[in-house]
């Protein structure tokens, strides 16, 4: 399948209500053709991977077509300035989201450009950096707990930000470094204690949240 089939597909499966739903879920409607995720992965598992595809689809500026470039591009072919271009255009949630967790947390600079991120002052590309990091947590299942551990100063110093969307992030990321395994467990909970006692209303919410999850989490 080319660029053109695979738009023409996209756009067969577009919906108008569909479309409504997303924007009420705060995802951007500019570019969006309202194409349910499960019919976009069956179209990526048709495609395989094909990193010039990717690129392609990518620059349509295509809500759901950005969306599967995600899952066609090839993490090893990603280079660093192609991450950065992607991060640059994020404007919605699931599509910074679902970059993070389909390919970027595949590639080998993974772990420096969420730090890198985090440090960004645009709303989704600061989001990427921590969605890249709860994405790793995830994921990566032979990553020593001290990678895990650096991060979490991260999300104490940017745990101030009231922002929707990165303050979701710095508590998706806080829980998902906590429920890896039991050590990292205590290691976030004394995080989030600290980050508490910051006393501000985004760091209370990220902290009483991740509290709560992982109060809750046991590991055998």
């Amino acid at each position: 399948m080319n660029t053109k089939q695979i738009l023409a597909e996209l756009k067969r499966n577009a919906s108008a209500r569909n479309r409504e739903g997303m924007k009420r879920f705060g995802i951007n409607p500019a570019g969006t053709l309202g194409v349910p995720v499960p019919k976009i992965r069956a179209i990526a598992k048709k495609i395989g991977l094909n990193h010039a595809l990717a690129l392609e689809l990518w620059n349509t500026k295509i809500h759901e077509a950005r969306l599967l470039a995600s899952m066609v591009a090839e993490p090893a072919r990603l280079t660093r300035k192609q991450a950065d271009a992607w991060v640059r255009d994020f404007d919605s949630w699931d599509v910074c989201d679902q970059t993070c967790s389909n390919l970027f947390d595949k590639t080998p600079f993974a772990f420096a450009k969420a730090v890198e991120w985090t440090k960004r002052k645009r709303e989704f590309e600061k989001r990427a950096g921590f969605a890249l990091i709860a994405a790793l947590s995830v994921h990566d299942k032979k990553a020593p707990d001290e990678k895990f551990e650096a991060f979490l100063p991260i999300i104490e110093r940017e745990a101030w930000d009231e922002r929707n969307f990165v303050r979701k992030a710095v508590n998706w990321a806080l829980r998902q470094i906590g429920k890896r395994n039991a050590r990292l467990r205590v290691k976030a909970m004394a995080c989030a204690r600290r980050v508490q006692k910051q006393g501000s209303k985004p760091a209370r919410w990220i902290a009483g949240d991740a509290i709560r999850e992982l109060e809750a989490r046991s590991f055998k």
